[in-house]
């Protein structure tokens, strides 16, 4: 049984920094695209970053060139730093297992970290 365990979240000013983290059980995440989505309040849940399992990422054009997301296989986890948060990026952000190797959908959701971007 796959697991995804977020922390990291937490309530920040306008152009502040934060990085999430997750944490993986339950399979063998090395092989595993992974991702992180994120949900705002009253709006579809909406990709934010992925990257496969050579490394390769993905950005929406939201946040390119603020958000960097990178994994560390060696500890099953799955990191993404924000950087030059927005009032915009306040949402709820999931960690995801895509079901292959690269940027496919999510199979497993994690159960997700607040983040509120806030003076």
């Amino acid at each position: 049984q796959v697991q995804l365990v977020e922390s990291g979240g937490g309530l920040v000013q306008p152009g502040g920094s934060l990085r999430l983290s997750c944490v993986a059980s339950g399979s063998a995440f090395s092989i595993y695209g992974m991702g992180w989505y994120r949900q705002a309040p009253g709006k579809q849940r909406e990709l934010v970053a992925v990257i496969n399992i050579n490394g390769m990422t993905n950005y929406p054009g939201s946040v390119k060139g603020r958000f960097t997301i990178s994994r560390d296989n060696a500890k099953n986890a799955l990191y993404l730093q924000m950087n030059s948060l927005k009032f915009e990026d306040t949402a709820v952000y999931y960690c995801t297992q895509s079901g292959g190797s690269g940027w496919s959908p999510p199979k497993y959701w994690g159960q997700g970290t607040q983040v509120t971007v806030s003076s």
